[in-house]
């Protein structure tokens, strides 16, 4: 992914006024993400526990969608597995998140949602540059890297495609 400024970002959303757009905590360390190693920016708010965020580049143009999910109620033993990495995890490690819909199906109150990986590092799990959590792991695939990423990013943009429909 290309480097993104915190202007690139607070343009990108497609699924919250422009006023909840500048508003929005934007990560402060965008200089020093590893964006060689990212296929979509994702962050938690430091400010509110139950919001999320995530930016990808489509067809040249970027979109971002604001995110919401229940933190961390998982049973002790329970795994649950992310639907963009495939990666598992204990207790929390995933959530169903929820997008509301772009436009006026969301403005009604329609949202929809996805499992994914709580810390939305699916980039970085598929890439060995962070081991999945004690409890969870990533299956052994004999799909290269690229068709892995492949896989993660058609997995979003299928996603993406039902906040916007």
């Amino acid at each position: 992914m290309r480097p993104l400024t915190e202007q690139d970002v607070r343009g990108s959303f497609i699924n919250c006024s422009k006023g909840e757009a500048k508003r929005l905590a934007v990560p402060r360390d965008l200089d020093e993400r590893p964006w060689d190693d990212l296929d979509f920016l994702g962050w938690r708010d430091p400010g509110a526990p139950d919001r999320s965020y995530l930016v990808v580049e489509q067809d040249d143009r970027l979109t971002g969608v604001a995110l919401r999910f229940q933190p961390g109620r998982s049973g002790f033993f329970q795994r649950s597995l992310c639907a963009l990495c495939l990666t598992t995890h204990p207790r929390g490690g995933v959530s169903l998140m929820t997008a509301r819909k772009a436009g006026p199906a969301g403005r009604e109150g329609n949202s929809v949602g996805l499992y994914m990986c709580t810390d939305l590092a699916c980039s970085l799990y598929l890439r060995g540059k962070k081991a999945a959590p004690e409890g969870g792991a990533r299956f052994e695939e004999s799909l290269t890297l690229e068709e892995q990423v492949a896989r993660t990013l058609g997995n979003l943009s299928a996603f993406l495609a039902k906040v916007t429909s």
